[in-house]
């Protein structure tokens, strides 16, 4: 399982006023102490600086790398944003985000090649999201197929499945649930994730849903999560059902995580 430390994103609000105030020493410990707690890679926006995000985000980006080697994900909607942060990354990253809407689609490929790149990419198409899952399904294939004729490997794609406000639509975490069950039967080698805190959207005690979603989607087959690592509990929640599901030899990590008082009960 891979976590995708979300931490760095301008829509936190203590977040962007550091990132307003040029604040590197918050920043800087906010990437490390993502890192200790387990992050594989770390999310990098500055979507919030609409006319300073370019900028912002090659400074966020070196800044970063200045205390940490983890792979960066690097999300914004402008590919000329990404860009800037990708021509400052040092190894492999991933980009948030692509579609299967022509026009989001053709303006990214080109970053994905030229950058050899990782990629998330949102079952969604020019109709928007579907609400049935065979639609889904079917659109991530067609996502899937498009991606390797122009170069990417089964093992660069982060599908991402689209999880909805359960709020508002009470049958999404379904959905999102038989979606990852089906992808995981069609690319077994594939990465799956999603934005696991949009399905608690506008409810209370996000958090207790946030971990929940956190457990049913890994036992339907999720491997990479975006989520916060520093929540003990969503972490511990994390090391006990790998070693439920048999991911976690002879519970090594579990134990491990036990020794070091890392597990909160």
């Amino acid at each position: 399982m891979l976590i995708i430390g979300e931490k760095i994103n301008s829509s936190i609000k203590k977040v962007a006023a550091a990132m307003e105030k040029r604040d590197e020493e918050f920043l800087r410990k906010l990437a490390k102490d993502q890192v200790a707690a387990g992050s594989h890679f770390l999310e990098v926006n500055a979507g919030v600086f609409i006319e300073q995000e370019k900028d912002l985000m090659q400074w966020l980006v070196k800044l970063i790398q200045d205390v940490t080697d983890v792979p960066l994900c690097i999300d914004s909607p402008n590919p000329e944003v990404l860009e800037a942060g990708l021509s400052v990354t040092r190894g492999k990253s991933i980009i948030n985000s692509l579609s299967f809407e022509k026009r989001r689609y053709d303006s990214i490929i080109p970053l994905v090649k030229q950058y050899r790149a990782g990629i998330i990419a949102l079952c969604m198409d020019d109709d928007g999201i579907p609400k049935d899952t065979g639609k889904r399904v079917a659109i991530a294939k067609n996502l899937v197929h498009k991606l390797i004729r122009d170069g990417v490997t089964l093992e660069d794609i982060y599908l991402d499945v689209m999880l909805q406000p359960i709020a508002t639509d009470g049958e999404s975490g379904q959905t999102v649930l038989q979606t990852i069950t089906m992808i995981r039967k069609e690319f077994p080698s594939i990465h799956i994730t999603c934005g696991l805190s949009n399905g608690s959207f506008e409810l209370p005690n996000r958090k207790l849903l946030n971990q929940a979603f956190a457990v049913a989607m890994v036992s339907h087959g999720m491997d990479v999560l975006m989520i916060d690592p520093l929540d003990a509990r969503m972490m511990s929640l994390l090391f006990a059902i790998n070693a439920v599901m048999g991911h976690d030899e002879f519970c090594g990590a579990y134990l491990d995580a036990h020794r070091c008082g890392r597990l909160a009960v």
